[in-house]
């Protein structure tokens, strides 16, 4: 698929059906994370990936938003492992995590796999219902599988300001 008729299409699903992503496409979708580009390339990121009935319960328990989707990657990072910009005001770790967050949703979109990026919950909250160390943080989760019948984009989906709306030139 050309990049952009895949950017044009990839859409955030509400509504799965229960088949399983394959391997294949799990593994596709997260090589693609794994090359996203970090700050000083210190890919402090870390994807866990739950399927097991146990495991997407513990996120059921904390988002209304799975949708019914088999497959949740949860992306976090490293918070002791990020760089420090200039000004010591903002770290790397949850823009290089929305970076390799960003590229999966494509990757998953390019292989034919839904799926939405979740942001209703307490960070801290599913961390430690995960088990995850306490060292990281939680920047969103990310539904996978295949759309049910009937599903589609909502419809603000194509609603787009113009380019003059949000671009400037100085």
């Amino acid at each position: 698929m050309e990049f952009k008729e895949l950017v044009k299409l990839r859409y955030s699903c509400k509504k799965y059906d229960s088949r399983q992503i394959s391997r294949e496409q799990l593994q596709f979708i997260l090589e693609a994370g794994r090359l996203a580009p970090t700050a000083k390339n210190l890919q402090e990121q870390k994807i866990y990936v739950v399927q097991s009935e146990e495991g997407l319960a513990k996120i059921d328990k904390h988002t209304p938003c799975r949708y019914g989707a088999p497959t949740v990657l949860v992306v976090a990072f490293n918070k002791d492992d990020v760089y420090l910009y200039p000004g010591e005001k903002y770290d790397s770790g949850r823009e290089d995590a929305a970076i390799v967050a960003t590229h999966m949703l494509l990757a998953a979109k390019d292989c034919g796999v839904d799926s939405c990026w979740l942001n209703r919950f307490d960070p801290d909250a599913m961390r430690e219902e995960l088990g995850l160390p306490a060292n990281e943080e939680i920047l969103m989760l990310m539904d996978l599988g295949f759309a049910a019948e009937g599903a589609g984009p909502l419809p603000n989906h194509d609603s787009r300001k113009e380019l003059s709306e949000t671009v400037s030139y100085i």
